[in-house]
């Protein structure tokens, strides 16, 4: 059965996040959560596929992104607040526990809300981000994967970083997903549609203030001890920010985990081996019927 795509404002944390949702009502409960810089359309090739399997999806535009609220102050984009928000969509759905699917910051949240509240996640896929221990001593031992994290000492800065991005209809957006994409993962009319989402008013700095607040407040971003609930890890090999042997050591920190890498795929696996991510994520949260509408 088809579904259609429905835009709801939901409040959450104190915030109003825009979030599309589909599937049945009484469905059990996935959130997808997506990084920088996209915004809920990341998740265009798995909403529908989720949704027709007989779950209900909700894909929020994370605060700062496209339609949600933007808080001004770098402290507000701190981990504890962003895993807050999906606690806060979890309780706004009526349930108790959701399946959650996140890439690149989306999958940092996922960590952090596996790590903090088992009770409130079911299982979860990361895509393409390591356990945030495992970036932190990579980052400290690896030149390799520091050269290829220089954007994140770049986001740093004051009004740079915005300039640079804005410069030219947002060409360094443009050139970021399809430079480190396989070609035709995003498509010239996808990208008008990142471009209305960074053109949001203060868009552009609330998306690099998760930056900011990461290197501010870096403890925050380390939750402690190994991840109880079950965790399966999706890899794209050619990940160009992203070293990919920090997908396997990240299963030492998963009492449940397992990993799948795609050979072919880059940092945008879900865009560029859609059908196959679907597939997989099916394969490991179940059928909806089995899982008793959690």
């Amino acid at each position: 059965m088809r579904y259609e795509l429905e835009h709801h404002d939901v409040i959450t944390n104190g915030i109003t996040l825009h979030v599309v949702q589909c599937g049945p009502q009484d469905g059990p409960l996935i959130i997808l959560l997506h990084g920088f810089p996209e915004f809920w359309y990341s998740w265009r090739r798995q909403i529908p596929a989720l949704a027709e399997a007989g779950y209900r999806v909700w894909a929020p535009d994370q605060r700062g992104y496209n339609l949600s609220d933007k808080p001004t102050q770098v402290a507000a984009y701190k981990m504890p607040a962003l895993a807050a928000d999906i606690i806060g969509l979890i309780d706004a759905a009526g349930h108790e526990r959701a399946f959650l699917v996140g890439h690149d910051w989306g999958a940092l949240v996922a960590w952090n809300l596996a790590a903090y509240f088992p009770a409130r996640v079911a299982r979860v896929a990361i895509l393409n981000v390591p356990h945030p221990r495992v970036m932190a001593q990579e980052l400290r031992h690896s030149i390799r994967q520091l050269s290829k994290s220089w954007y994140i000492f770049f986001f740093q800065l004051s009004w740079l970083p915005e300039k640079a991005f804005s410069f030219n209809n947002y060409q360094l957006g443009e050139q970021t997903l399809r430079g480190t994409s396989r070609r035709g993962a995003f498509s010239t009319e996808d990208l008008k549609l990142y471009r209305a989402a960074w053109a949001q008013p203060r868009a552009i700095t609330s998306m690099l203030n998760w930056y900011r607040a990461a290197a501010r407040y870096v403890r925050q971003l380390n939750p402690p001890g190994r991840v109880r609930v079950p965790i399966h890890i999706v890899w794209g090999k050619h990940d160009a920010f992203l070293n990919p042997n920090m997908a396997q050591e990240s299963l030492a920190w998963c009492e449940a985990g397992r990993l799948t890498y795609f050979e072919k795929s880059t940092h945008w696996v879900q865009h560029e081996d859609s059908e196959a991510v679907n597939e997989l994520l099916l394969r490991f949260f179940g059928h909806p019927h089995e899982n008793g509408g959690q």
